[in-house]
């Protein structure tokens, strides 16, 4: 097959609007919950960092200063981003053994890990959680995001793809809903171990989520094949120059959001401690923190498809990207070395809304590649791209230490945000094309 087969769609005749199947529902919950229990996850990481380190890194013969916090957190962060990178191989999973089973297993896997970093001994062993639970968290993405536009009717994917992917931001609302309610009271161990909790939801997608007929019309002759064979022709012409462009562009978001949004709690808390905050108002501030940039995000993920459907693909993202470059620079630049904890609260917002450029992926992803590799598509651009992100997240984190401050570091990640602006034709623009057979 060549580049070109892709399903016809009709744009000029008008289309009776029908209800979701039951199928359908399932699909998009399905997909829904697993993305928000794996942002629950992923949130508790960056939420209780500071008090983590400070009870892991006297036990190592470190002190516990704000610059070795923002040192080791950012080791911790570049591991975590290895391997979320690992998570690739459930790509080549689900284009062989299909899309639920390789779902299940990845949210089984960072549930079980995350829960095991609550009872960490040491910085290395709950490193090593870390890493784990990344393989398991790296690969959720793609598999629901696989099944969801593969399941859902064409009319409305493009709106679907949107509201699912604010799902993460809902699962990080909730788990700093509780670390601000109960952070002091459960401690870094206890909000650990509730990220056990998504290991029951296997069991409600097993009996309610449909296998997508478009994955299941062809199983018997994917299953012939070569497991490594979709990775082969995600990586050869004639899809190559978009697995590479897309590779870079999520470079460019994965940066930002792991120097930017993920330290937002971190930088909180040094502004609580300068101001002479208690402890107790020093979490509470950094949970209403991280809920405020989760919520502007999930706002950003509603608009994202109608922002798609009118500027395009690459327009959407470019707009996104833009506001990163503002929300970085206000938060890092300006208010953070002013000390001020409202002006920061100002620039939360856009730095939320422009943390939806994920979503925009969300989208185009399942739009590029046809059914036989778009797991594996998915997969390989949005981990592998993390793997260089983890370099230039260990960079940063040499210069958070290096300055002693987080201010100069982090705000010039508005510079790669500013080089992706100019990147987004690297990747085809799909608008108003239907998802290939």
């Amino acid at each position: 097959m060549t580049i070109h087969e892709r399903t016809s769609a009709s744009t000029s005749a008008p289309q009776r609007r029908e209800r979701l199947t039951k199928a359908q529902r399932h699909a998009f919950w399905g997909s829904f919950g697993g993305w928000a229990m794996d942002g629950f996850n992923w949130t508790i990481f960056g939420l209780v960092l500071a008090p983590t380190m400070d009870t892991l890194l006297p036990r190592a013969g470190i002190a516990p200063t704000p610059e070795n916090i923002g040192w080791y957190g950012q080791i911790s962060a570049a591991l975590f981003l290895l391997g979320w990178g690992c998570s690739a191989i459930w790509g080549p999973i689900a284009d062989r053994f299909g899309r639920k089973p390789a779902m299940m297993a990845s949210i089984l896997m960072y549930a079980v890990f995350t829960a095991l970093a609550g009872i960490a001994s040491n910085l290395w062993e709950w490193n090593a959680y870390r890493f784990l639970a990344a393989v398991g968290v790296g690969g959720e993405w793609a598999m629901a995001g696989t099944l969801l536009a593969e399941v859902m009717p064409e009319r409305v994917r493009e709106r679907f793809g949107g509201l699912m992917h604010s799902a993460a931001y809902f699962g990080v609302l909730a788990v700093s809903a509780v670390y601000l309610l109960a952070g002091p009271e459960l401690g870094w161990r206890g909000m650990f171990l509730l990220g056990g909790i998504p290991a029951l939801a296997v069991f409600f997608i097993r009996r309610t989520t449909p296998e997508p007929e478009r994955w299941q019309e062809n199983a018997d002759d994917r299953r012939r094949r070569s497991f490594w064979q979709p990775v082969v022709e995600v990586l050869t012409p004639p899809y190559r120059a978009r697995t590479i462009g897309n590779l870079l562009l999520l470079v460019v978001c994965v940066i930002g959001l792991w120097a930017g949004s993920t330290y937002v709690p971190t930088a909180m808390n040094n502004l609580s401690a300068y101001a002479g905050y208690s402890h107790t108002t020093a979490v509470r501030l950094a949970g209403i923190s991280s809920m405020t940039v989760a919520a502007f995000t999930i706002v950003g993920c509603f608009a994202v498809p109608r922002l798609a459907g009118r500027l395009g693909r690459r327009g959407a993202l470019a707009v996104l990207f833009a506001l990163m470059i503002v929300g970085t620079v206000g938060a890092y630049g300006v208010a953070y070395p002013l000390h001020s904890i409202a002006l920061t609260f100002v620039f939360l917002p856009v730095l939320g809304l422009g943390g939806a450029s994920f979503a925009v992926f969300t989208i185009w992803l399942p739009e590029q590649y046809p059914t036989r590799m778009r797991a594996t598509a998915f997969a390989l651009t949005t981990t592998f791209s993390r793997w260089v992100a983890a370099a230039g997240t260990f960079l940063i984190g040499y210069g958070i230490h290096a300055t002693g401050s987080l201010a100069v570091p982090l705000s010039l990640t508005a510079v790669v945000f500013a080089v992706g602006t100019l990147l987004v034709r690297l990747a085809p623009e799909t608008r108003d094309q239907a998802l290939p057979a």
